[in-house]
C-alpha cells in the first residue's frame, strides 16, 4: 500500500523565475514510508529527480503523512 505526504518546498538552480515560481507544494505518493532520521534527504532526491535537478537544488519546508 502507498503512503501519502504533502510536501511544501522550493526549488532552486535551472532558469531563473520569480519567487513565487520557485515554490511548490503538493502531495507525493511513496511505495515504503519514509524513515523519520532521513526523510528531508528520501524526499529531496525523490523530488530532485521529478524536476531534473540535483538534490541540493530542493529545500524542503515542510513535509507531513497525510492519513
Amino acid at each position: 500500500m502507498a503512503t501519502k505526504y504533502y510536501t511544501h518546498f522550493v526549488t532552486q538552480g535551472g532558469q531563473p523565475r520569480d519567487a513565487a515560481g520557485n515554490e511548490w507544494s503538493g502531495v507525493v505518493e511513496l511505495r515504503q514510508p519514509l524513515t523519520h532520521a532521513r526523510a528531508n534527504r528520501e524526499l529531496r532526491a525523490l523530488l530532485a529527480q521529478s524536476f531534473d535537478l540535483d538534490s541540493d537544488d530542493i529545500r524542503i519546508l515542510h513535509w507531513a503523512r497525510l492519513h
